[in-house]
C-alpha cells in the first residue's frame, strides 16, 4: 500500500453529515419521548391531557367556526340584498305603472223570428191555412260601449305623459282609460304614434281640478349598457286580469330583429335592436316597463315568442326618449325618410342576385309590387333606381348588424346625407360606384 496514496477527507462535510445526523436523531428520540409521554399522559392523567389539548386546539376551532359563519352570514347578506333591491323596485316602480282599458262602441244584436216570405202570405194557401214559418235571425239593436282590450303603460312624466306599445292603442275608433295603482281611472287621449318603432305616447285628461297633483313618474336608465345575465324586472297588467304584477328574470339576448304581430292580424312590424329576457311577459303586460335593479326603466314590454317559455322581447329604453322630446317639443313623433323598399345583402342575396358584394342594401320591389322607390319620395327626387345597392350612408357601411333602417334613424328630417350606390345597369353591367347626395324628407304617424 503506497502511503502517498492515501485517500483525501473533506472535514467540513463530514463535519456537516454529523450535525444532520445528530439533529435527526434528537427530532426521533423527542418524537419518540413525545409519544410515550403522551401515552402515558393519557392513561395516568387524561383529564388533565384532555384539558391540555383543548387549551391549545380551542383558537384554531374557534377560528374556523367563525370563519364559516361569517361566510354564511356574506351569502345571507348578498341573498338578502338581491332579495330587498327586488322589494324596493317594486314598491317605488309600480305606482308609475298604469293599465290601459281598450273599450269600442260595438254592435248589440237580438233574436228575432222573421217570415221568410215577407208579405206573400202562406205559400200553400188552403191546403195548410195554418201554416206560419218563422226563422230566428240576428238583428243588430243599436251599438254599446264595450272593454275589447287591456295593455300596460308607465308615467314618464309629473303631468301624465305615458309611454306604451303603439299596437296598444292603434285604434282610432276606440277610447282610452287609465287605472293607476291607487285604483283612479282617467280618460286618456294618443297624442303621437311612432312610425316606426312599437311606440306611443298618451296622455291622462285630467278633469276641471283647482289643484294638480303631480303624477308619480318613472326614472329612465341607459339601455347601451345593458348586459347578458343581469336581472331585468316586468311590472305590468298581466292578462289584462292582474294589474301592477311583477316578475323577475334576466337578459338573455341583446340586438334581436323579430317580426311582431297582434292576435288578430291588424298589426305587424319588423323590429330591431331588441332586448330579449326570460322575464315572464304575457298579454296584458305589452306597454309596461322593464326595469333594472337599480329601479331604473332599460325597456318597454313588447311581445312573447308564441309557442315558447320564458321568451319575452322589450324595446330598448333609449329608441323611445327621442319620441318623449319630440311629443314634449313638437306634438308628434317624426323621422327621417328616404324612401326605398330594400333587404340586406348577405351571401345567399348575393348569389341570388349574381351580386359582386355581400353587405349593402339591395333595391327592390315588393313582393306583391309594392315600388322599389317611393313616388315623390327623397330616394325618387335623387335619382334612386330599384337594383341599386346602397353600400354606405355617409361613409358609415350598411351590414346585417347595422341597418340601413338603424343608421338613417340618427339623422332628422331635412338632413343631406350622401350615398354611397353600386349600380348596375346598361352602361356598367359589371357595376360601377357612385356618390349620391340626398335630403331626408319626413316620416310621420
Amino acid at each position: 500500500m503506497n502511503l502517498y496514496n492515501l485517500p483525501k477527507f473533506d472535514l467540513n462535510k463530514i463535519i456537516k453529515n454529523r450535525i444532520f445526523l445528530g439533529i435527526f436523531y434528537l427530532i426521533v428520540a423527542l418524537c419518540l419521548f413525545g409519544y410515550s409521554a403522551s401515552i402515558i399522559a393519557w392513561q395516568y392523567f387524561p383529564a388533565q391531557t384532555q384539558e391540555f389539548i383543548n387549551y391549545f386546539t380551542r383558537p384554531i376551532l374557534e377560528d374556523v367556526a367563525e370563519i364559516e359563519n361569517l361566510e354564511v352570514q356574506k351569502i345571507y347578506t348578498s341573498a338578502f340584498a338581491y332579495e330587498q333591491a327586488i322589494i324596493d323596485v317594486a314598491k317605488n316602480v309600480s305606482p308609475s305603472v298604469v293599465s290601459i282599458v281598450i273599450s269600442k262602441n260595438v254592435p248589440v244584436y237580438e233574436q228575432q223570428f222573421v217570415d221568410p216570405m215577407g208579405d206573400n202570405g202562406n205559400p200553400f194557401g188552403d191546403l195548410f191555412p195554418d201554416f206560419n214559418l218563422q226563422i230566428p235571425q240576428q238583428v243588430q239593436k243599436g251599438t254599446q260601449l264595450q272593454e275589447i282590450g287591456a295593455g300596460s303603460g308607465f308615467i314618464v312624466s309629473e303631468d301624465g305623459l305615458i309611454l306604451t306599445n303603439k299596437h296598444v292603442v292603434s285604434d282610432r275608433s276606440a277610447e282610452y282609460a287609465v287605472f293607476t295603482n291607487d285604483g283612479q281611472k282617467y280618460n286618456a287621449k294618443v297624442l303621437a304614434l311612432d312610425p316606426v318603432q312599437d311606440l306611443a305616447i298618451i296622455k291622462i285628461q285630467l278633469p276641471n281640478v283647482k289643484e294638480f297633483i303631480p303624477f308619480p313618474s318613472v326614472i329612465l336608465g341607459d339601455s347601451s349598457g345593458i348586459q347578458i345575465g343581469q336581472t331585468a324586472i316586468a311590472i305590468g297588467n298581466a292578462l289584462g286580469q292582474f294589474s301592477n304584477t311583477v316578475s323577475v328574470g334576466v337578459v338573455s339576448g341583446l340586438g334581436r330583429t323579430i317580426s311582431a304581430s297582434d292576435n288578430i292580424g291588424s298589426f305587424s312590424e319588423t323590429l330591431e335592436g331588441i332586448i330579449q329576457t326570460d322575464t315572464a311577459i304575457n298579454s296584458g303586460n305589452s306597454g309596461g316597463p322593464l326595469v333594472n335593479l337599480k329601479g331604473e326603466v332599460i325597456g318597454i314590454n313588447t311581445a312573447m315568442a308564441e309557442g315558447a317559455q320564458s321568451i319575452g322581447f322589450a324595446l330598448p329604453i333609449n329608441m323611445a326618449k327621442k319620441d318623449i322630446d319630440q311629443v314634449v317639443k313638437n306634438n308628434k313623433i317624426v323621422y327621417p325618410f328616404l324612401g326605398v323598399r330594400y333587404i340586406l345583402v348577405d351571401e345567399q342575396v348575393k348569389e341570388k342576385y349574381k351580386l359582386s358584394i355581400d353587405y349593402g342594401a339591395l333595391v327592390l320591389e315588393g313582393d306583391k309590387g309594392e315600388p322599389a322607390v317611393t313616388a315623390n319620395s327623397a330616394a325618387e327626387k335623387a335619382g334612386i333606381k330599384e337594383k341599386d345597392v346602397i353600400l354606405e350612408i355617409n361613409g358609415e357601411k350598411i351590414t346585417k348588424n347595422n341597418s340601413m333602417a338603424k343608421i338613417i334613424q340618427k339623422y332628422n328630417p331635412g338632413d343631406k346625407i350622401t350615398l354611397h350606390i353600386l349600380r348596375n345597369d346598361k352602361a356598367a353591367p359589371a357595376g360601377r360606384e357612385i356618390d349620391v347626395d340626398v335630403t331626408l324628407g319626413e316620416r310621420s304617424s
